[in-house]
């Protein structure tokens, strides 16, 4: 933590979270199916190893799995509720970032999952977007029925007073950028150029990669309302009745959000729209200009989970089905805005050949910019491939 104290951004409450094992939401059904063919829509990535029944069972699953990045999907809160705890007046949060440890075992249709929550450390910064800013960090660990660890998931949350935010007007550009038809189609081309690079993969095995080699580029976009709106009804939390409580510790909800970003949980016994999150809660900045306004973003943006979900996808849908990611640390530094398109580029830095698993792994750069080239999410991730 910081000893710098800032005057108006009170973290007392925030101190008392530190170590403590925390509760939330649970699942009530097993993961089903279409939950792991919408997750594939919903993060824009056609890989049919995802959604195609008979395509998987070709595949050395043999059956429809879920991609690593489906972890966070069946969380309560994009991973991110351990690092919202404690009570700062005013606030509001954006992710700055993931890092996800994974130990092998997958996700398949049927799995339960269970979640095991902690705030772990925070500090305060100064910062050009709101002033007072606090870096919290929060792990969630996953794990199945048969008491296997999925993977571990530290997500970093952006805290920060609204209102200095909107005093700041950090983000001048408040209108969609404007494409012509010629452009849309050459960012169409560019996206099947990506989608071949691993539809030709197929259920091969990716070999013979060396230092130095680049990942084809993924793009995304342009980004709008309809696919926000998209990604966010692909997170299984946002379906009405899907999770139930746990009775565990939590300050989530009391974490001190602006009334218009607050959830009513009294009057969604009657509509659970009340504490739906996008209707009505601290998502409907993402769709909603008025409510984007109100917490210093100019307009429309997307979900930093979302955000490491293609992260994540882009490294999976590379190493193909005979390899996964072992580790990816990813911070995110720019929004995704409507109207953006953003870009995901990597670059193998170098190659560990003395892994105790016996294969060799990739040790990749990935950085997401858009358009403009502003820098969105950079990081780095260990990808361990195949053997012939």
């Amino acid at each position: 933590m910081s000893d710098k104290q800032f005057e108006g951004f009170d973290t007392s409450d925030v101190d008392r979270w530190i170590g403590v094992p925390l509760g939330g939401s649970v699942m009530k059904e097993p993961v089903h199916v279409n939950d792991i063919r919408r997750w594939a829509q919903g993060m824009q990535n056609p890989n049919p190893l995802f959604y195609d029944e008979e395509y998987a069972a070709e595949s050395r699953f043999g059956r429809i799995v879920a991609p690593q990045s489906f972890a966070v999907c069946c969380s309560d809160s994009h991973g991110a509720g351990p690092a919202i705890q404690g009570h700062i007046e005013g606030q509001h949060m954006i992710f700055g970032g993931d890092e996800w440890w994974f130990f092998g075992p997958r996700i398949y249709p049927d799995d339960r999952l269970t979640l095991e929550r902690m705030l772990f450390d925070y500090k305060v910064a100064d910062t050009k977007f709101a002033g007072p800013t606090m870096f919290s960090r929060g792990d969630t660990t996953y794990v199945n029925q048969k008491g296997e660890i999925l993977c571990k998931q530290r997500s970093t949350s952006v805290r920060y007073r609204a209102d200095l935010a909107r005093d700041k007007n950090f983000f001048a550009e408040r209108d969609d950028p404007q494409w012509s038809d010629e452009q849309l189609e050459v960012i169409d081309k560019e996206k099947f150029d990506y989608y071949a690079s691993f539809l030709d993969l197929g259920h091969e095995k990716r070999l013979g990669v060396k230092t130095g080699d680049r990942l084809p580029r993924r793009p995304i976009g342009p980004h709008t309302i309809a696919s926000f709106t998209t990604e966010w009804r692909a997170y299984m939390m946002t379906v009405w009745g899907a999770f139930q409580p746990d009775d565990g510790p939590s300050s989530l909800h009391e974490a001190g959000w602006l009334p218009e970003m607050s959830r009513d949980q009294e009057g969604a016994k009657i509509d659970p729209a009340e504490a739906d999150g996008l209707y009505k809660g601290p998502s409907r900045g993402h769709v909603q200009q008025r409510y984007a306004n109100l917490i210093g973003l100019p307009r429309g943006y997307g979900y930093g989970a979302s955000m490491g979900a293609w992260i994540l996808d882009y490294l999976g849908n590379w190493c193909g089905e005979w390899g996964e990611v072992v580790h990816s640390n990813m911070q995110y530094r720019f929004p995704a805005f409507t109207g953006d398109v953003s870009y995901l580029d990597g670059e193998v830095e170098r190659m560990v050949w003395d892994d105790p698993s016996g294969r060799p792994v990739a040790v990749v750069t990935v950085s997401m910019t858009n358009h403009k080239g502003d820098v969105m999410a950079k990081g780095q991730a260990e990808v361990r491939l195949a053997v012939e």
